[in-house]
Formats: C-alpha cells, structure tokens, sequence
C-alpha cells in the first residue's frame, strides 16, 4: 500500500509538473502568434508637396503622420487627419479633407474615412462617411450615402464615383433635384 501511495503521489506531481508546463507552452506560443508593431517613422505637423516637372501638384498636411513600412503589407496612416490641396493643369484647385486616412503602399489608394469632404473653387461639394481615391486614376468612389451639392441643386444617394474636377460623376440610388440647361 505504501508503494502505490508513493507512485499515485509521483504520479500526480509530474502530471501537475507536465499541465503547468504545458500551460506555459501554450501561452508563450499564443503570444508568439501576436502580431504587434511599431511605426518605422513618425511625423508631427506633416506638410508635404508633391510636384512634377517643377510644378506643384498637390499639397498634403496633417498633424500626425505614422509609417509602417517594415510590416509585411506596409502602410501609411494619418490618425489624425489630412487636409489636401490638388492643382489640375490650369492650376484650379481642389480640396479633400478627412478626419483619419491610410494609404497601403503598392496600391495607389487611399482610403479617406470620417467627415470626409471634397469640394472645388465652383462650388461643387460631396460629403460622405468614407471615401476613396485612386491617385493613379485621380478618381474617386464611395458606396457609402453622400450628398451632393453644386451650384444648380443638392443631390443625395447612395454609391458614386467621379473625377477629381466633378467634370465626371457616376452616381446610384440618387435623390434629388438638380438643373439642367436644355440642349
């Protein structure tokens, strides 16, 4: 009887020595598994001008700007925000301005996100929750609900793309009035 109390009590501490062990395996391989990382740069009061052929493009500004450029799909954020002027050839401007935005590098998109606003120096606003901007294309397009302003009217819906001069714009689910001049 005294052997087997001995094994049943060997026996119960190498099992409790093997699931705390084990526990700790489990653990260490979840924390392993975590995929935590840290900006590759930072910058504060961000204002970057973009030119080509000596003439300036657009202009980018915001308070905050993290980039994640060593992680496997590298990325740039702006958490707090980006305001952005864009010049056509003629100089005429547009404006974008979005409370958070992320750009992931290869994809030439950004995606705009919270109180996003753009609007020209005619009068031509969208609003929407969440907008995106092909920088290759100059195009933008939501599914979200937006509203539409412009001189000759409001229009509300839901879904558009267009250019970045609104001399394009493609729209689904509209309400809304609007003029036309008659042809």
């Amino acid at each position: 009887m005294k052997n087997n109390f001995k094994i049943f009590f060997s026996t119960a501490i190498l099992l409790m020595l093997l699931i705390s062990c084990e526990g700790n395996s489990i653990k260490d391989v979840q924390k392993i598994n975590l995929s935590e990382f840290h900006p590759t740069g930072e910058a504060d009061d961000f204002n970057l001008k973009y030119t080509d052929s000596g003439r300036i493009k657009s202009i980018l500004i915001s308070p905050k700007m993290l980039d994640y450029g060593s992680v496997e799909f590298p990325f740039i954020e702006f958490p707090k925000g980006i305001d952005v002027t864009m010049y056509d050839e003629k100089g005429k401007k547009t404006f974008v301005k979005a409370k958070y935005a992320i750009s992931f590098k290869g994809t030439d998109v950004i995606d705009l996100q919270g109180k996003v606003k753009i609007y020209n120096e005619t009068g031509q606003m969208l609003e929407t929750e969440q907008l995106y901007f092909d920088q290759k294309n100059e195009w933008f397009h939501t599914q979200r609900v937006y509203k539409l302003s412009a001189p000759n009217g409001n229009s509300f819906g839901e879904g558009i793309d267009f250019s970045k001069d609104f001399k394009i714009v493609n729209s689904q689910r509209i309400k809304g009035e609007i003029q036309t001049e008659d042809k």
